[in-house]
């Protein structure tokens, strides 16, 4: 029994108020008992410490993909009352809207023989890496065009269609988006980057739907066994970064012009209805629409290179979601029995909407919103379905991946790139990457099991399986 916690059930633990000082609420995680033993020094603590904020209801909530973040962990979950409440880019994170989509294909895997100069051809049409710069060239306007409406942006401009934007979270565009709070510095990052996958845990991924564990969501979401998939994940690149440094150090000065007592000043905040709490809302959902653009894009470069190789047709590959980690929302939840307008925080955390929520696409409604977890390279990633237990509990969040137990420095020191590349090569799985670095930095063996992390959230009810992928390619920044 970890010091001061009390379990709650089989997979849910509990940070009773008290357990540091000026808690207002309880905090809960959720972990089974293998994965409890991942629990990173420090990791309690930020999650106790999130409870102390101004305006929180309910609890300060962890998915059992935690580890180890800046202010929030990695993981995090929290709302704040609209008029009380705080909102902080230590609960959304640097890359904001750092997000994952899955499109279905009409192929199977007999139909991938070119499998490797498939994969060759993909990686010279999606940008990877650091500093990587995009083909596309965008003026300053179209730029604040892009912050503006998001995907439907990229649609506009030839790189989609319609059903793109229906199957996006917030169908691809936060409304609440202001350019005049992205800084110079930001823009001018962002614009020779739209369209790149970036680096980190970024990855584009040819799969195969291994396992079908909930045959009617599974047809309404469009999926079937031995189907040949893409899972592309990627964010805002260096403009979400740059937003979130830039409204930081506003948010340091504003806790003290607010007379705001926090535990760590990685939770630098304001309140959401301050002149400071709006400028860094505005400028976070700008944020988060070029990084669902971002997707839009490298979604129409991966579509040109599997029409031109494969003889499928554009419109045969098709988006069943995108979901956003990394960002904070205006959404309404029950608090003590009554509906309550309140800024959720999900930072490293996806959103997870039961059936007939009307932020579900309209052919989704009786399944409930696509959730999408990725794996690490060479494991397993999932397909699932958000819950109305998950409404009531989790204000409609769960996990988001697998989760880091090692950081990128330690699995540098303690993995060889060119021994996951070989290993993974003996399974079939080709790898893709700038330098064997990359491939080290997010080697499996730095993740926990995306399986067991699935497992618990399935358990609990928060989302449930619908379909497993497995990885046939991957392409890492």
């Amino acid at each position: 029994m970890l010091n001061g916690v009390i379990r709650k059930g089989e997979y849910e633990w509990e940070l009773p108020v008290g357990f540091i000082p000026g808690m207002h609420v309880p905090a809960r995680f959720f972990l089974s008992d293998e994965l409890i033993k991942t629990l990173e020094e420090g990791t309690l603590q930020q999650l106790a410490n999130v409870a102390t904020m101004p305006g929180i209801v309910k609890s300060s909530l962890a998915m059992p993909d935690i580890h180890w973040g800046y202010g929030f962990p990695i993981g995090g979950v929290a709302a704040f009352e609209y008029d009380s409440g705080v909102i902080s880019p230590g609960g959304v994170g640097f890359d904001i809207n750092c997000g994952v989509r899955l499109l279905t294909t009409p192929l199977k895997q007999s139909d991938l023989a070119k499998k490797k100069e498939i994969l060759d051809n993909l990686y010279d049409a999606v940008p990877v890496g650091v500093g990587t710069r995009s083909s596309l060239r965008l003026s300053e306007k179209q730029l604040e065009k892009l912050m503006t409406s998001g995907a439907t942006f990229a649609v506009d401009e030839g790189y989609g269609n319609q059903d793109d934007i229906i199957h996006c979270e917030e169908q691809g565009c936060m409304k609440e988006a202001d350019p005049a709070h992205v800084s110079r510095k930001a823009k001018t990052r962002g614009v020779p980057q739209c369209g790149t996958l970036g680096a980190g845990n970024h990855f584009l991924e040819i799969q195969v739907i291994g396992e079908i564990y909930d045959e009617e969501a599974a047809k309404t979401y469009g999926v079937e066994k031995g189907q040949i998939c893409i899972m592309v994940h990627c964010g805002s690149r260096g403009l979400g970064h740059q937003v979130c440094t830039d409204h930081l150090q506003v948010l340091e000065n504003a806790v003290s012009k607010y007379n705001i007592s926090l535990p760590d000043k990685q939770l630098a905040c304001a309140p959401l209805t301050s002149p400071e709490g709006k400028a860094y809302f505005g400028g976070m959902a700008a944020a988060a629409n070029y990084a669902w653009a971002n997707r839009q894009i490298i979604t129409h470069q991966i579509r040109n290179v599997l029409t031109r190789m494969c003889g499928i047709d554009y419109d045969d590959i098709r988006l069943v979601y995108d979901v956003a980690h990394n960002v904070a929302k205006i959404e309404e939840h029950a608090v003590d029995g009554k509906m309550t307008k309140v800024c959720v925080h999900r930072k490293g955390a996806t959103r997870a909407f039961g059936p007939g929520c009307p932020d579900v696409p309209a052919d989704y409604a009786n399944a409930g919103q696509p959730v999408i977890i990725p794996g690490s390279m060479g494991s397993s990633s999932y397909l699932l379905k958000g819950t109305d237990i998950a409404m009531k509990r989790t204000f409609g969040s769960t996990c988001h991946g697998a989760g880091r137990v090692l950081s990128r420095s330690q699995a540098k020191k303690r993995i060889k790139g060119k021994n996951i590349r070989e290993t993974l090569g003996k399974a079939g799985i080709i790898v893709k990457a700038p330098h064997d670095g990359s491939i080290a930095e997010e080697a499996p063996d730095a993740y926990k099991s995306s399986s067991e992390v699935v497992s618990v959230v399935h358990n609990l009810g928060i989302s449930r399986l619908v379909a497993r992928l497995e990885p046939l390619g991957v392409i890492k920044g």
